[in-house]
């Protein structure tokens, strides 16, 4: 069975080494999702001395990151609908827990996600100016 993958487009891709997506038989997983729009990063976190001053940009980074998951996942044909299991990592737990519930409500568009889901705290991120990057799993 042949694995199909999909990419964004994007420098990191080439210089980490990876794809965005693959499905393999009837699932498909999603990499670490980020708030972009191509290389710009949207909504950055401010940094001063290598540190981020401010997570007040959490919840814009975080729909975003759901929007770039779901425009991978359109081009399997499928959706956020299909996602079972979501593993978020942020910067801080405190300032994720206080937007998350409701971004994702938002993205999966109803008020109880069925969707397995796991928070973690990580002391960096691939860029530093990034609070949050999702990963998911669906299955078709």
């Amino acid at each position: 069975m042949a694995n199909r993958t999909e990419r964004h487009g994007v420098s990191w891709e080439d210089s980490y080494g990876y794809v965005q997506a693959i499905q393999h038989g009837d699932t498909i997983y999603i990499s670490g999702q980020l708030s972009h729009d191509g290389e710009r990063l949207v909504a950055p976190a401010p940094v001063e001395d290598g540190a981020v001053t401010d997570f007040g940009n959490m919840g814009e980074q975080l729909r975003r990151s759901y929007a770039n998951a779901a425009e991978l996942l359109s081009r399997f044909g499928a959706s956020l609908d299909d996602v079972v299991e979501g593993v978020i990592y942020a910067l801080d737990c405190d300032a994720l827990f206080a937007v998350a519930g409701q971004v994702r409500k938002e993205a999966y568009g109803r008020p109880d996600p069925q969707v397995a889901s796991t928070m973690l705290a990580t002391p960096r991120l691939a860029f530093p100016e990034q609070l949050v990057e999702v990963k998911f799993t669906a299955r078709v």
